[in-house]
């Protein structure tokens, strides 16, 4: 079956590789085939908008611009940098930037420069009032009094000063751009000037108004904090009068007492500690005897004199016990004695550890008695001074109170201060660094900016069209695309003949009888000759291509049968099938063109005009074979044409009939190639019928006509004709605009073909 694939344009475009340069080489052939092919509309569409962008320009009435610049100096005010009001410096710049787009300035603006009186305004006003009266008329309403049509009027006039206006801010900066825009350069200019001039004088206005408001208010909040603040201070001190609160360095006298017994009471509990732990360790060397071996260990820790003259004649002793041990033996008198004052000492020694062990004792209760005295004095001062902790608590927050207002006080003391002197003298954060002057070239509409999108412009909407121009041309162009969509071979490009081949031989000529009756064989149709006319022509070039394809398919067979078919009628099936049998006829092969497209025998029309006998005649047996077949004398061609014409509904099955199944294997035995002109497939289900007659079709389409949509759904509804098609021969070809369809180079051979002795 037809394996379909979709073709989304006329052009042998393939699905994109994806990988590296080859899809990128694929994107760039495409593009420039398209270029190629739609040339024409980009140009005309690029021509049309840049004509429109011209005539634009032409009837535009010019627009002139006048710029003006502020700087805003945000922190200026002393007020404004203690209270930090302005903290945001894009909040506040966006601000001003409303400001000076606001309604007060424009109506300021427009009565000193007393605009009601330009043309601009006047035309504004005007179009609106009409609109409004034709409103009112369409609505039924009544005529709006005098003050409402001024209200109306006035409204229009802001509305297209408000237009005309631009406010911008310079990048991050805090320079404002105020641009205006009007068909006068001079009126331009004044009232972009005129409106700085009227920002600055709002914000002076405002900035005076604003302290002598904030002075009458800091005024008499001033004298009520300074009221509260001194209230506030004689309620702490009557309070500590009434409470006996006294106090040492901020801090009040039992709080101070309470942190110095609980630093001695720190000390005392560490130094009872100490001495328990020495008691006990003590009491352990105690109670393991004076034979234990670590007491030596724990009296040197003794600092007393005795004991350590005691320890060292101890170690004197085991020197000398151990040496003469060595030298005269264990048991040896001087060595036993030895022992034995060694003992002693060891007892004296341990006589010192017990009474140290009994001082420790003595101390240890002197220190556990200090603790509990401690203790007592600090449960003493802790229970005086929770007597007065609630006293306390209301005492620090009537100090808090007065603190705050202390300070809130001396905040608006220097507040008022600073209002007192701006008031004296307002100054404005905002002032002029550029004024607007006469503008001399227009902003609007520039011409180059109109001609060059004109001109992108244009080539944007060209190659749009261009694109849906191509995608929608679902048409044959190139080999590339046959092969794609129907995924069969295309064995030939069959180039368009104009017709004037026919001239180099007689335009008529009765060639040839058969069985002496006459049949002559015409030679007016001069497309259907040129083979024999200009057998050097690349036309003739592809039917060669055509019989090289028929001889390689169908190679060893005795007799091969070719069916010619097409889609759709006038795609030329027909002439190429006459073609190709007169190149096999020319070169000495046994060749029979049999017409078989019984309801429309083109063939038979063209080159048997006169035959009264032909295939029908056959099969039905009223002639023979001998008899209906025609010869032309100079090709040796052989020609069966349809014959007597029959009922339309009966040629599929004379065509599918057994009569004509034994008529075929009769031609078999007598010729060496049997070319069958069949109908197409689409109008009529004749062709369907051929199978068991041809060995190979061929398809013939027609070049910039045959839809590929058409082709693959006749295919697909003749499923056997496609499994022994041969191959497809794109005809009718315009060699000329391939090269727009194609840039392999493929189609350009005719200045090479001349090498060969081609003519064309």
């Amino acid at each position: 079956m037809l394996q379909s694939e979709p073709n989304t344009t006329s052009t042998d475009f393939q699905a994109f590789n994806t990988s590296g340069s080859e899809g990128l080489a694929e994107l760039v052939h495409w593009t420039f085939g398209i270029l190629r092919r739609q040339y024409f509309v980009i140009i005309f569409v690029a021509a049309l908008c840049l004509g429109m962008g011209i005539i634009y320009l032409s009837i535009a009435t010019p627009i002139y611009t006048a710029k003006t610049s502020v700087y805003i100096d945000l922190h200026r005010s002393p007020m404004g940098q203690q209270v930090g009001i302005f903290g945001n410096d894009p909040i506040e710049i966006d601000s001003q930037i409303q400001i000076i787009k606001s309604r007060a300035i424009a109506l300021s603006v427009i009565k000193k420069l007393q605009l009601s009186n330009e043309s601009e305004f006047k035309s504004t006003g005007l179009s609106h009032g009409l609109v409004s009266h034709l409103l009112d008329f369409l609505l039924g309403a009544t005529a709006p009094a005098s003050t409402d049509a001024d209200l109306q009027e006035l409204d229009a006039k802001v509305a297209a000063f408000d237009s005309a206006l631009t406010v911008d801010r310079v990048a991050d900066s805090r320079v404002i751009t105020i641009s205006y825009n009007s068909t006068s350069p001079v009126l331009a200019a004044q009232i972009a000037n005129a409106i700085a001039n009227a920002y600055i004088a709002d914000q002076l206005e405002a900035k005076y108004e604003a302290n002598r408001l904030a002075g009458s208010w800091l005024q008499e909040r001033q004298q009520q904090l300074r009221e509260q603040s001194d209230a506030a201070q004689r309620a702490v001190e009557s309070f500590k009068k009434q409470n006996n609160i006294v106090t040492a360095d901020g801090k009040p006298i039992d709080d101070k007492q309470i942190a110095d017994l609980n630093g001695r009471l720190v000390a005392a509990r560490t130094q009872v500690s100490d001495i328990r732990a020495r008691l006990s360790r003590l009491q352990t060397m105690i109670d393991l005897g004076p034979a234990n071996a670590n007491v030596d260990g724990e009296i040197s820790e003794l600092n007393s004199p005795i004991v350590l003259s005691l320890r060292q004649q101890y170690l004197e002793l085991s020197r000398r016990e151990a040496e003469w041990s060595a030298r005269y033996g264990q048991n040896h008198l001087a060595v036993v004695n030895l022992r034995n004052r060694m003992q002693e000492i060891r007892q004296s020694m341990f006589d010192e550890l017990r009474r140290a062990t009994e001082t420790a004792k003595n101390d240890y209760e002197i220190a556990k008695q200090r603790q509990s005295e401690i203790e007592n004095q600090l449960s003493t001062a802790v229970a005086q001074s929770r007597s007065t902790n609630q006293a306390q608590v209301t005492l620090s927050g009537l100090e808090s109170t007065a603190i705050g207002y202390r300070n809130l006080y001396d905040s608006f003391v220097q507040h008022y201060m600073g209002a007192t002197q701006e008031a004296t003298f307002p100054i404005t954060e905002a002032r002029v660094i550029s004024p607007a002057s006469i503008p001399l070239q227009k902003s609007k509409p520039k011409t180059l900016i109109v001609l060059a999108l004109s001109i992108f412009g244009g080539i944007g909407i060209g190659c749009g069209l261009a694109l849906l121009r191509d995608a929608m041309d679902r048409v044959f162009r190139t080999a590339n695309q046959v092969e794609t969509a129907l995924q069969l071979p295309c064995i030939a490009l069959v180039p368009l003949v104009n017709g004037d081949f026919g001239k180099q031989l007689p335009r008529k000529a009765a060639l040839g009888i058969n069985a002496g009756r006459d049949g002559p064989v015409s030679r007016d149709a001069d497309v259907i000759w040129t083979v024999v006319n200009t057998p050097l022509s690349s036309f003739a070039e592809s039917i060669r291509s055509i019989k090289l394809a028929v001889d390689l398919h169908l190679e060893g067979r005795a007799c091969k049968v070719v069916g010619f078919t097409s889609t759709f009628p006038n795609e030329g099936k027909s002439t190429i099938a006459a073609s190709l049998t007169q190149l096999i006829a020319q070169a000495g092969g046994r060749v029979l063109l049999v017409d078989c497209d019984l309801r429309n025998p083109t063939l038979s029309r063209l080159l048997a005009p006169n035959a009264s006998i032909g295939v029908v005649d056959v099969v039905s047996r009223r002639h023979s074979i001998a008899e209906a077949i025609l010869r032309e004398p100079k090709t040796k061609m052989a020609i069966l044409p349809a014959g007597k014409s029959i009922p339309l509904f009966l040629t599929s099955e004379i065509l599918g009939g057994d009569a004509m199944i034994k008529l075929f294997e009769v031609l078999r035995e007598n010729y060496d190639y049997i070319i069958v002109d069949l109908p197409p497939l689409t109008p009529i289900v004749d062709v369907r019928t051929s199978t068991r007659l041809v060995d190979s079709y061929v398809l013939t389409v027609e070049w910039g006509r045959t839809n590929v949509d058409a082709v693959e759904h006749a295919l697909k509804g003749a499923p056997k004709i496609y499994d022994s098609l041969l191959g497809t021969v794109l005809n009718k070809t315009d060699m000329g605009s391939m090269r727009r369809y194609d840039n392999t180079g493929r189609y350009d051979y005719n200045k090479d073909f001349t090498r060969y002795g081609y003519i064309d």
